[in-house]
């Protein structure tokens, strides 16, 4: 369509990346500590109340979801190249 030139880069960078990569990042970084509850739910849970006010809980729930997101922009790139 009409993205542009660095967005191109950005989402073949994402598509150049091995899918063992993202989930391994999803699977400790997203979803670390693992105890009580995984610092991303508690946040989209916080998010979800109104409570997310904090600085650093903005921070955490955007480095604990960023695995996640990766792991989209794949999934839509992998969709965008297959079409």
């Amino acid at each position: 369509c009409c993205y542009t030139a660095s967005m191109q880069k950005l989402l073949a960078l994402i598509d150049r990346l091995p899918w063992s990569v993202v989930l391994i990042a999803c699977a400790t970084l997203g979803l670390a500590p693992f105890t009580p509850e995984p610092h991303v739910w508690e946040k989209l849970k916080m998010l979800g109340s109104g409570t997310l006010t904090r600085p650093i809980d903005i921070f955490d729930l955007l480095l604990h979801g960023a695995p996640f997101i990766v792991a989209g922009l794949k999934v839509a790139a992998g969709r965008r190249l297959a079409a």
